[in-house]
């Protein structure tokens, strides 16, 4: 029996609210609008149209992809952050509302600039740099990233977001010393991978299956990287310059504690929106 695309969409949020996924509303309305070809404001004008068997039998089907387990942003190949819209793969982590705190921190502090170099390190798909670069237009920024797919995801999002004037991207390993070539920075962000790698397989199916495990895994107590960055890396910052990462839950004291003992101050921890400890920076100061 033909059904409209209003009721369609309503169906498939009812199937998932009942299979306990929060993000319902949001995820059924993208795999509506993918499954069919059509933008938002195509969705909401064609409400009332009925749709063809074809066109509701692929919608179903991406939705049985994401009830299995497969992350919605995957299925689309795409997610929007910080109001920027980035192309997704399985090369890199998909952007999460948390992460947004560290790059609202960040910007709110770079604005008073009146310009500043930025490094996203560890950058994944770039969302923070670009989410910086994009909010603080006279910030440069360079994402630095290891693996070559998630390179070309963060070239990718620099053309889509029309960035490339102000954001470059380089291959670069987080848990070496900065090669000269980067110079310095006025601010050094970072969502490092911090799950302990024992903790990995005890991760959601939707994690631990999807999402790519060099992005999750922060060695055997989950600090690898922040040790080598705040060690290492601290040498690119200027002095007060600013290092800003995103860390686990219960990871905060830790990471201050690390970054104090490297000549780092003004440190704060920031929560996020459930008021978990989740950001955590603070400025170099002169040597110690």
């Amino acid at each position: 029996m033909p059904i409209t695309y209003s009721d369609l969409y309503l169906d498939i949020r009812r199937q998932l609210k009942a299979s306990g996924i929060e993000a319902a509303t949001l995820e059924a309305r993208e795999l509506v609008c993918f499954g069919s070809g059509k933008t938002r404001e195509e969705l909401f004008r064609d409400g009332g149209l009925y749709l063809s068997t074809e066109v509701e039998e692929n919608v179903r089907a991406l939705v049985r992809r994401h009830l299995d387990g497969e992350p919605v942003a995957y299925i689309i190949g795409e997610w929007e952050f910080y109001g920027l819209p980035l192309d997704i793969s399985e090369a890199v982590l998909i952007p999460r509302v948390d992460t947004e705190v560290l790059a609202g921190a960040a910007i709110e502090a770079l604005r008073t600039m009146p310009s500043c170099r930025v490094l996203d390190l560890c950058a994944g798909s770039g969302c923070i740099g670009l989410a910086i670069a994009a909010n603080v237009p006279k910030a440069r920024v360079l994402l630095g990233e290891l693996s070559e797919s998630a390179v070309r995801i963060c070239r990718q999002n620099i053309r889509r977001n029309q960035l490339s004037g102000r954001v470059s991207v380089m291959t670069l390993n987080a848990l070496e010393d900065p090669p000269a070539a980067v110079g310095e920075f006025d601010c050094i962000v970072s969502n490092p991978p911090y799950i302990p790698t024992g903790d990995l397989e005890a991760l959601d199916h939707s994690v631990k299956d999807f999402e790519p495990h060099m992005a999750l895994d922060g060695g055997a107590d989950g600090y690898t990287f922040y040790g080598a960055i705040i060690r290492r890396w601290r040498r690119a910052l200027k002095s007060g310059g600013r290092l800003y990462f995103e860390v686990g839950i219960g990871q905060a004291d830790t990471v201050l504690r690390m970054m104090r003992a490297e000549g780092f101050g003004d440190l704060e921890v920031l929560p996020d929106d459930q008021n978990i400890p989740r950001m955590v920076f603070g400025r170099r100061l002169e040597e110690i």
